[in-house]
């Protein structure tokens, strides 16, 4: 989603809605299969702030209702009118179902091979070439005004939402006011609710036709409202940014108006799958190391066809599960739908299916299918058993960012393994 984030499945982050951009698509020309669900990783329950509630804890909608007058006297003081309120909130209950999904977000433990099973079905694929098709001519209009790749919306679409099949039934503003006042990111969703109360309050939509995900994601493509305020553009010229609609085309332009306003470059790939060296340094797959493609090709690293890379600009190494599966050569794209979801996972999924809906081939590595993700237990476990070898991960917090990749890596030397820095259930069990 467009707005806030979360990890990649297996990898070190954790998965949530950034812009919280999020969906149905209008009948197709010919029926074309669905796709289980949207794909998206979830947020772990250990990355979310305050402590976890137990789910029996409810509250009493007369406590709900003291909470609403004492929010309605807040959102006037920022311009929400009684009018707004009184729309907004006639019928509206405390929902302990949404608190019930909030508190149980069982940990996101799919490996990335897994992740992209579903995120990049033959289903999706098929699926997407057809929204492509149906929709050709909005998707070449926002292509040619916001500079995004149409194959990049269509696939962010078809991840959020499955090509607008799963958008969400939730009442956001019932959502977003439990959410609030349940307070465990009570500042967060009030802030939310405000922002979908500016969206009512200027007409883009009705208090009862705003609907979304249990966490107030919303539309086609999965806006949260204040990324909606931020980012959304009216491109049917009706006077409303409709991103609810049946019609999909302001949530897609909605879309490549977001990617376009974090540097979204045309014709650069997120990344390119590429063979790595024999002996290939692994501490120089990172982030911060980038390279143009002719200088890794001096290095050994090529496309899988045996070339140099073209230049696209400087790019990174990613090896999303370690030196056992695929490596991509990432570029500044990368990072741009990044900012939709922080999770290398998510990113990949995008990219890769934009690539498939394009005509591109699968990925050609194979990946480790004999492990598994780490459970957030296990991932503690891992951090505490390398401290204990002499590898300290200065911290036992179950998330594996740069320093425990660094302790893995140490300790990958020690034992004569490729220094790939992942850790895996195979590392643990050596561990133990």
């Amino acid at each position: 989603m467009v707005g806030t984030s979360v990890g990649a499945l297996g990898t070190t982050q954790s998965l949530r809605p950034v812009l919280r951009p999020a969906e149905q698509i209008s009948p197709a020309p010919q029926p074309v299969a669905v796709v289980a669900s949207a794909v998206r990783p979830k947020l772990r329950p250990e990355q979310a702030t305050g402590p976890i509630v137990p789910a029996t804890q409810v509250a009493s909608n007369s406590g709900f209702e003291r909470w609403i007058r004492g929010f309605e006297q807040r959102a006037g003081a920022q311009g929400i009118r009684a009018s707004t309120l009184q729309a907004a909130f006639r019928g509206v209950r405390y929902d302990p179902d949404v608190i019930r999904r909030d508190r149980n977000q069982s940990e996101f433990t799919k490996t990335i091979w897994e992740y992209l099973d579903s995120a990049v079905s033959d289903t999706r694929i098929r699926n997407g070439k057809a929204a492509l098709r149906q929709h050709r001519r909005t998707l070449d209009a926002i292509e040619a005004h916001y500079g995004v790749d149409k194959e990049v919306v269509v696939a962010v679409w078809g991840l959020e939402s499955a090509y607008g099949e799963y958008r969400g039934t939730n009442d956001i503003i019932q959502s977003l006011a439990t959410l609030a006042y349940d307070g465990r990111r009570g500042a967060f969703f009030e802030e939310q609710l405000i922002a979908a109360l500016k969206i009512l309050q200027n007409g883009d939509t009705s208090p009862r036709n705003m609907t979304g995900s249990w966490a107030g994601a919303m539309g086609h493509t999965q806006f949260i409202p204040t990324s909606y305020l931020a980012y959304a553009v009216d491109f049917t010229g009706d006077g409303r940014r409709d991103i609810w609609a049946d019609d999909p085309t302001d949530a897609l332009a909605s879309t490549a108006a977001y990617l376009r306003r974090f540097g979204w470059v045309k014709g650069q790939p997120w990344g390119v799958e590429v063979q790595l060296p024999r002996g290939f340094d692994y501490a120089q797959a990172n982030r911060k190391i980038t390279r143009s493609p002719a200088q890794w090709a001096q290095l050994g690293v090529v496309g899988m066809d045996g070339r140099a890379v073209p230049n696209y600009g400087q790019g990174s190494i990613l090896l999303p599960a370690g030196g056992q599966g695929a490596a991509f050569m990432i570029f500044k794209n990368f990072a741009v739908i990044e900012r939709y979801n922080t999770a290398d996972a998510y990113v990949i999924g995008v990219g890769h299916l934009s690539d498939r809906i394009k005509g591109g081939p699968a990925i050609q590595a194979s990946w480790p299918r004999g492990d598994r993700a780490l459970t957030f237990a296990e991932r503690k476990e891992m951090q505490q058993r390398l401290t204990q070898a002499g590898f300290s991960t200065q911290g036992v917090d179950g998330r594996i960012g740069p320093k425990t990749i660094a302790a893995v890596r140490a300790y990958q030397r020690s034992q004569g393994l490729a220094p790939d820095g992942y850790a895996s259930l195979s590392l643990l069990k050596r561990l133990r």
